[in-house]
């Protein structure tokens, strides 16, 4: 069955790593995109991000519907700036390049192009992140990660069973579309859209009791176990930091670090071609 953003265990140096590096990493790295502006900047943190999404070996089947969504939020946010403050490209770098009239006195200026191109290479920083970040770290590793760093044991445990039922809530739906399908329910591309959305709205109810029935199952077993009544407690799968764990934390600090530095040393976190 296809699943998007499922972890699979697979032989690469990135899945050995701990996940407190994952998430330092992940972390430091969302950290940076989100302060500068710098298109060198971003360009390089574009490439490496998808040299490490390479490496990971990442199927795009795991990734391709949620890509997809994202992309169609990345345009509507993009659409929603460009209305909203048409000149805010001008007024960040302090000059105006007209190319071509839209409607009545709005114009799409050199500078408003360049800054959305800022905005939408900067949500190509983060996607390959986030997808090596959740599709090479075991959920239950995940948790004992972020526990480490200081979070609260509950919510990180709330956090990996909810990873973990990623993959189960998808094979529920595969497995009651077969069904719709097998009564001659039409669900594929060969459908028209209207069809296929509300046939595929008709099977989040099904879908939602299943997995009202299952949250119920696991927090009674949890009840039972006593979850909850200690203040620490330890993990299974707890991975301790080896070599390329501290090779890979130091050379993030330091592209972080370099990368700030670059954003930063005029004062502006904007890089100004137009000056």
């Amino acid at each position: 069955m296809n699943r998007f953003l499922s972890y699979e265990k697979k032989d690469t140096w990135i899945h050995e790593l701990s996940g407190v590096t994952k998430l330092i990493f992940f972390l430091l790295w969302s950290l940076t995109s989100a302060m500068t502006y710098d298109t060198r900047v971003l360009l390089v943190m574009i490439a490496v991000s998808l040299v490490v999404l390479k490496m990971s070996r990442t199927q795009f089947r795991q990734v391709s519907f949620v890509f997809r969504a994202i992309l169609v939020f990345m345009v509507l946010n993009v659409i929603a700036i460009f209305v909203i403050s048409p000149y805010e490209g001008c007024r960040i770098y302090g000059s105006r390049t007209d190319l071509v009239r839209l409607w009545g006195s709005c114009w799409l200026t050199k500078e408003q192009l360049f800054y959305l191109f800022n905005i939408v290479i900067k949500y190509f920083t983060i996607i390959p992140a986030v997808f090596t970040f959740l599709i090479t770290t075991d959920p239950s590793e995940l948790a004992a990660s972020m526990n480490r760093i200081g979070i609260s044991y509950k919510l990180t445990y709330a956090l990996a069973i909810s990873l973990r039922y990623i993959p189960d809530i998808q094979d529920e739906y595969h497995r009651i579309k077969n069904a719709q399908e097998a009564r001659g329910i039409e669900m594929s591309g060969k459908a028209k859209l209207k069809d296929r959305i509300v046939r595929t709205a008709s099977i989040l109810f099904p879908l939602l009791f299943t997995t009202m029935e299952r949250i119920d199952t696991v927090s009674n077993a949890m009840e039972l176990r006593g979850f909850g009544k200690k203040k620490k407690r330890t993990w299974y799968s707890a991975r301790p930091l080896k070599r390329n764990d501290y090779l890979v934390l130091i050379l993030t600090v330091l592209f972080c670090a370099v990368s700030l530095f670059i954003t930063y040393r005029d004062g502006s976190r904007f890089w100004n071609p137009f000056q």
